[in-house]
């Protein structure tokens, strides 16, 4: 039987691969498409910066970090392609139990418990969290032009119907923000 160590560092070692899941939004200086692990980390300093008073930052921070690395075997689902919501989340849960289940048996509950609860989004950290994973692109987006919106030719509406729920929802400030940062690219842009 391998030692709790042991455990841990294989289990740090197969997260590496996060660095290698290529998501399709722009890093701010467009100079390359983001990666998860790095989205993940962007995701935690979000938190750190924006969590109000009242919510676990850190187990929101939690979330964040560990909420895509279900992607080492299922792969990234942009919002903006088609995919099979049933068979994406039956691949989700199956890397889920996978990965968290290289940590001792204490850990791997955690962590799976943390990512089932981003998932629901039904906590007040969860619901943040989930905003936070929708400000995000959102930012960037508005940051490079365009970004993704531009490459999948997304509307001002659907913008606003695909982040305008989850980001409200949570957080009627950040919403606001978002929403000025929506309007003020597209109205840069003209379309």
């Amino acid at each position: 039987m391998q030692d709790d160590l042991t455990m841990q560092m294989a289990f740090l070692a197969e997260i590496d691969a996060l660095k290698t899941v290529v998501r399709q939004s722009p890093i701010a200086d467009r100079s390359r498409r983001e990666n998860s692990a790095e989205h993940s980390w962007h995701l935690a300093m979000f938190a750190l910066v924006l969590a109000p008073d009242e919510i676990d930052k850190g187990k929101v921070m939690a979330m964040l970090l560990i909420h895509d690395i279900v992607e080492i075997d299922a792969g990234d689902a942009p919002i903006h392609s088609m995919h099979d919501h049933a068979a994406l989340a039956l691949a989700e849960g199956a890397a889920a139990r996978r990965l968290f289940g290289l940590l001792p048996e204490r850990q791997a509950v955690h962590f799976l418990d943390l990512w089932r609860e981003f998932e629901a989004a039904e906590t007040p950290e969860a619901k943040f969290a989930k905003s936070l994973d929708r400000l995000q692109p959102l930012m960037l987006n508005t940051l490079t032009g365009g970004g993704t919106w531009t490459e999948n030719g997304v509307s001002e509406k659907q913008v606003h119907e695909r982040y305008g729920p989850t980001i409200e929802s949570r957080s009627p400030v950040l919403w606001a923000r978002a929403q000025d940062m929506v309007r003020q690219h597209f109205a840069r842009t003209g379309l």
